[in-house]
């Protein structure tokens, strides 16, 4: 099992930047591919990003190409999720995800592809 802790939400106005971080204890870190989910109101849990055990595979949905980066410090046991121009439509809770695996270029982009989870942490955009 895989704790993790979620921070850096808040709210900001469009065109603006958040970084989420979250850290993970508990089953080694460097072993887990990493994930970021998002869900807003009334809607299903959505994939963010996605980053391999080794840092150099890395996946985005197609809403937030070119704007959000992931990143993984496992020294500090942390994914990162630099959320930049940032827009109305990307209101929602920020959930991270992590997944064990033996393989070190895995990405993961489903929710079925995860096996913990955090609590997640609110981002509020406002036009």
């Amino acid at each position: 099992q895989v704790q993790l802790v979620e921070s850096g939400g808040g709210s900001v106005q469009a065109g603006g930047s958040l970084r989420l971080s979250c850290v993970a204890s508990g089953r080694t870190f460097s072993l887990c591919a990493m994930g970021w989910f998002r869900q807003a109101p009334g809607k299903e849990r959505e994939f963010v990003a996605a980053i391999s055990r080794s840092g150099s595979q890395t996946s985005y949905g197609d809403s937030v190409k070119g704007r959000f980066t992931i990143s993984r410090d496992d020294g500090k046991n942390t994914v990162y999720l630099q959320m930049n121009s940032l827009k109305s439509e990307d209101t929602a809770v920020y959930y991270c995800a992590a997944h064990w695996t033996p393989g070190t270029t895995i990405v993961k982009t489903t929710v079925n592809g995860y096996d913990n989870w955090g609590q997640g942490t609110q981002v509020t955009v406002s036009s």
